[in-house]
């Protein structure tokens, strides 16, 4: 039997930062919510929102300590600006020094913001160290934006890539469209990717200008809320619409055929 701590990676909402909110019980099996309000010690992406999310929790489940009392550890701020699984401009520190709860014998939580941790936000960083030291890693139940997504656009769910954030710039913004545009259709590969929600509209609007008329193009916003919209259509038939992305809501895009 092993002498540390599970790393539980906790699924969130997906209405962080939205106007209104789902029922947590809607979104979330009793299991993950269970398990999150029976842990004390959490890695978080940030404290504050991690405090809202365990406060909702608790109108369902006691938590087993009170919240002055939960341990919670936020990543660095570089590994929320440029990622935390290496590779270029990556960012570098001791994964290892935020499980030392586990590392004592304790059961830990993995949250980010909204939706899985370490899917599209950060977190990667402490599940590796995590299985480097031996630390049992276990997913828990929840939504995730990318496949609800994926599953609702049409698109191919059966080759599928992620590349989340788009160039800033819009010259090289253009470029990267059209390079995930090749590789979709020449490997029939649907190309899904995020965006800051104030910048969704530029994104939209150069996706629009970018892509060939036949490309399906998908967006997503406000999954498992009320007000959910998913459409997918052909750039040429988006075109002749007066749409766009709210530039307060996160959203999933999607390119392929």
């Amino acid at each position: 039997m092993s002498k540390f701590g599970k790393l539980y990676l906790v699924p969130a909402p997906l209405d962080f930062g939205c106007a209104t909110q789902s029922p947590i019980t809607d979104v979330l099996p009793e299991l993950t919510l269970r398990t999150a309000a029976r842990l004390e010690h959490w890695v978080c992406e940030n404290a504050k929102s991690t405090r809202a999310y365990l406060k909702r929790v608790s109108e369902h489940f006691p938590l087993a300590v009170p919240m002055q009392q939960q341990n919670l550890q936020e990543l660095p701020r570089e590994a929320h600006k440029k990622g935390d699984h290496g590779g270029k401009d990556g960012a570098v520190f001791d994964a290892k020094s935020l499980l030392a709860p586990a590392l004592s014998g304790h059961d830990m939580g993995l949250v980010s913001e909204a939706g899985m941790p370490a899917v599209a936000d950060p977190g990667s960083s402490i599940v590796r160290a995590a299985h480097d030291a031996g630390i049992t890693v276990i997913p828990l139940v929840g939504p995730v934006s990318l496949l609800m997504t994926l599953a609702a656009s049409g698109l191919n769910g059966q080759n599928f890539a992620f590349v989340g954030y788009l160039p800033q710039d819009a010259a090289q913004r253009v470029q990267r469209i059209k390079e995930l545009e090749q590789l979709a259709q020449r490997h029939n590969q649907a190309q899904l990717f995020i965006e800051t929600p104030y910048r969704n509209p530029a994104l939209w609007q150069a996706l629009l200008a970018t892509v060939q008329p036949h490309t399906r193009v998908a967006m997503a916003s406000g999954l498992t809320l009320e007000n959910a919209s998913i459409q997918s259509r052909c750039a040429k038939d988006w075109k002749k619409l007066d749409t766009a992305p709210d530039n307060r809501t996160p959203v999933v895009f999607a390119i392929g055929q």
